[in-house]
């Protein structure tokens, strides 16, 4: 089940005797784990009936000893188990041990203690790429578990959803711009994003809008976040702050190259949608969309600038100087000023 699903029956149902939590994305286990305490716990009973293990330092059998007690000094009882991805034994006698403690584990969800709810949360593995395979192995040692919440992390569209809602909860003044070049800075982080924009709430006092300034002033990452402002400036074809971004990437030293990948992005889309005759920003992200890329409406916005101060031929050419800065960039000893200070005259022209 997903984060949401859990948070909803949590509140309208009593909890299962054993949860698994699955996934790194921790902004939502925090607020899994806040709701399921204050339901199964009074405030008075959260001192002697929260217990913490971690599999790092014991035993899956210690744990669920623990589990089966009672205690003398509260009625109900939380048993929260990180590092469950440990449990698995490892070499070559894994397959064995690997077994006898699964058969452990299921004997106890034949058997579950009254008023006790035993969590195991497995945060080290994702659900891709590389770790998809341990993550796999994780989820069939705790297949005897019914109650499975998966903790996806966030992708962008999600994530601008939450800093939406959360700047909204907050008194944010803050537009869809900002809020875009807030979670691009932030790489769709939850926890992150809810940090960040609680700062911005203090630094803005609430009296007047969040600025793509403040972001860049605040925001940790500021190198990334000037990236995306050196973009949408040469997007612009807007001098002054295409060199004022350039001039901060320079003094903290970023790699300009990925800040070249992503302006070649943004003048690629600009080109597919010029091609497709796309007229607003709302046909370019509609269109884009049905194509399977994932693009929101703000930066919708920048590819129809873009479009825009780019007209005619003028487009193709700025795409062949981006080719040609990035092949300069990568050779022997350049002077990578030089060159990117020539790329943004040329575009800015």
């Amino acid at each position: 089940m997903s984060p949401e699903q859990f948070l909803q029956r949590v509140q309208k149902a009593p909890p299962a005797p054993v949860y698994l939590f699955l996934g790194p994305e921790v902004f939502q286990l925090s607020a899994c784990r806040r709701a399921l305490v204050d339901k199964v716990l009074a405030p008075e009973d959260r001192e002697n009936g929260l217990s913490r293990h971690d599999l790092e330092e014991t035993t899956l059998a210690s744990v669920l000893d623990d589990a089966r007690s009672l205690s003398l000094f509260a009625p109900n009882r939380v048993v929260w188990v990180s590092g469950a991805e440990t449990a698995l034994p490892r070499g070559r006698a894994a397959s064995d041990d690997e077994n006898s403690a699964a058969s452990e584990l299921a004997a106890y969800l034949k058997r579950p203690t009254p008023g006790t709810v035993l969590v195991f949360e497995a945060s080290r593995y994702d659900f891709e790429g590389e770790d998809r395979a341990k993550m796999e192995r994780v989820q069939k040692f705790y297949s005897a578990i019914p109650e499975v919440v998966e903790l996806r992390p966030y992708t962008l569209e999600s994530a601008r959803r939450l800093a939406q809602d959360l700047a909204k909860e907050a008194g944010l003044q803050i537009g869809l711009a900002e809020i875009g070049l807030l979670v691009e800075s932030l790489a769709s982080d939850a926890s992150r994003i809810a940090n960040e924009i609680e700062k911005l709430r203090l630094y803005t006092g609430g009296a007047r809008k969040v600025t793509g300034d403040d972001i860049l002033r605040l925001v940790p990452n500021a190198q990334a976040s000037n990236i995306f402002a050196l973009v949408g400036a040469l997007g612009r074809a807007d001098r002054k702050r295409a060199l004022d971004s350039l001039d901060t990437l320079f003094r903290e030293g970023e790699y300009l190259p990925l800040a070249l990948t992503f302006l070649a992005t943004q003048f690629r889309l600009a080109m597919a949608a010029r091609d497709s005759g796309l007229k607003t920003s709302q046909q370019i992200q509609a269109k884009l969309s049905q194509q399977g890329i994932r693009i929101w409406r703000d930066r919708a916005e920048q590819v129809h600038q873009t479009v825009g101060a780019f007209p005619g031929d003028k487009l193709g050419r700025a795409i062949e100087k981006i080719f040609r800065a990035d092949k300069a960039l990568r050779d022997t000893r350049p002077d990578d000023r030089v060159v990117m200070e020539e790329l943004v005259l040329s575009l800015t022209n």
